[in-house]
């Protein structure tokens, strides 16, 4: 059971505005300098991590794989050689989405199946895949934040504690 979707979903919000913030206090190239890691560069996983945010919003919000797939090519293309403060407007628009669905989702624990195109069906449950969007999110700001080492730059804290404590200063 999820406790509190819309708080796991602010976090992940919080942490990719986090590393935005910190890449516009950097030279531009480092954003699209190519590296060796999992992408070739920060921006090419920040257009990864857009398209499989889009393409698990429609799955959360049960759109068939014949109205998601054919999107992914223009999601690809939409985020393809932007600057830091482009990348950031599409995250906020597809946050926006994102909220909008949890708003119009009251059960975060309602069951789902989903058809995998290379695993198959899969019996699940709504808060599971919002998790997995989440944990997507951390692994590819952790690979991020190893690209931007690469180049002599620092990285900035994203993990949950951080949010956690920036959240319980806001309240006090």
């Amino acid at each position: 059971m999820l406790q509190n979707p819309h708080q796991l979903y602010e976090y992940h919000v919080w942490a990719n505005e986090q590393l935005f913030a910190h890449l516009e206090q950097l030279p531009k190239e480092a954003f699209h300098a190519e590296v060796t890691s999992v992408f070739s560069s920060v921006s090419q996983t920040f257009g990864h991590m857009y398209v499989f945010e889009q393409l698990y919003m429609s799955v959360l919000a049960e759109v068939p794989n014949e109205g998601i797939f054919p999107k992914i090519p223009g999601w690809r293309e939409e985020a393809q050689g932007l600057t830091v403060d482009q990348m950031r407007g599409l995250f906020a628009g597809v946050a926006e989405q994102f909220r909008d669905l949890l708003r119009r989702t009251p059960d975060a624990d309602k069951a789902m199946t989903i058809e995998h195109p290379s695993y198959g069906r899969f019996d699940t449950y709504f808060s599971d895949i919002l998790r997995h969007v989440v944990n997507h999110g951390t692994y590819h700001r952790g690979n991020v934040t190893a690209m931007l080492r690469q180049q002599g730059y620092g990285g900035v804290p994203t993990d949950y504690m951080f949010y956690l404590m920036e959240q319980s200063k806001g309240q006090q």
